[in-house]
């Protein structure tokens, strides 16, 4: 079974106003309210693959509750654990100036984290695990490292997509996949990172600090380079299109691997399929299909990194 763990869910409430104004009255032309979060994506992707999911991590309050019923009207299973508080609501304003405001997370006590925690301790090497998202204030930093390297000692299939402090401390744990994307690596090493070939360099030191078999850096339009458990590195470029959706497009990176993992795919097959899974999500609003998916397939080329290093992307 595949897990998705978010410990950080939202309820995204997306709001348009074409002239908004402070200190006046404003009516939306338009809204919608989704469940946010990470690992929730990649559930959401993967169900709409065809490949079944658990969601878990936490929520509370009439928010959560409302998380927890998408999930299950969506056919997706849930096994959140229920915290004091309500799950955060984030505010985003699509307006002139695109302006969002997110709410504060819920306190995650030591009880709550030792509830999920036995929950994940009693997977197995059949099982695959996604930590993804962000860690809430009240949740210590490491806990991502201290998770994978509890699950891999039992053979769990450990994937890891996260940012900042968590991020750094995750990647010591050496889960079996890392996605950041160039901002997230930017972040990471504290470095102004604008070309391929800057991505080139700090991936390939991620690769070589921490010895993780699959990491792939994500950079929007330019496509995403690969870091192969061979050592070897290649770039993916998907076709040109219209973004319209950037939300959820890197979770589908994530989601589109696993899916192609599960299918037995080889990995740089499974790669190109993950890259078009992304392109896909971002060229409409809302989650890829496995129709579009297939039609960025075709569409998506791949070259050995030493072929098209010098290469205008």
């Amino acid at each position: 079974m595949i897990y998705t763990v978010t410990l950080n869910p939202a309820i995204d409430y997306i709001v348009n106003v074409t002239n908004f104004e402070t200190g006046r009255l404003n009516r939306s032309e338009a809204d919608d309210k989704q469940p946010g979060g990470k690992g929730i994506n990649v559930s959401r992707v993967l169900q709409r693959l065809g490949i079944a999911s658990t969601a878990t991590g936490f929520v509370g309050g009439f928010t959560g509750e409302y998380i927890r019923s998408v999930l299950t009207s969506e056919g997706i299973a849930e096994r959140f654990e229920s915290v004091d508080g309500d799950t955060r609501l984030n505010i985003k304003l699509k307006t002139l100036e695109e302006t969002e405001i997110n709410g504060r997370s819920p306190v995650i006590t030591q009880k709550d984290l030792a509830n999920l925690e036995a929950l994940l301790l009693g997977l197995t090497k059949e099982d695959t695990v996604v930590f993804a998202g962000s860690v809430p204030e009240s949740v210590d930093q490491s806990i991502y490292h201290k998770w994978i390297k509890l699950l891999s000692e039992r053979g769990v299939r450990c994937y890891l997509d996260a940012n900042g402090s968590s991020l750094k401390e995750a990647l010591a744990a050496k889960p079996y996949f890392v996605k950041p994307n160039h901002h997230e690596l930017s972040e990471l090493y504290n470095r102004s990172i604008v070309s391929l070939e800057d991505v080139y360099q700090y991936g390939s030191l991620i690769k070589q600090e921490y010895n993780i078999p699959h990491v792939i850096i994500s950079m929007a339009s330019r496509g995403a380079l690969y870091f192969a458990e061979d050592e070897r590195v290649y770039h993916y470029q998907p076709p040109r299109g219209n973004v319209l959706n950037s939300v959820g497009a890197g979770d589908s990176v994530v989601a589109g691997f696993i899916y192609a993992k599960h299918v037995n795919d080889g990995d740089l097959d499974a790669v190109r399929f993950a890259v078009a899974c992304g392109s896909a999500s971002a060229f409409q609003m809302g989650f890829c299909d496995k129709q579009d998916v297939m039609e960025m397939y075709r569409k998506t080329t791949m070259k050995n990194w030493e072929e098209c290093r010098h290469e205008d992307y």
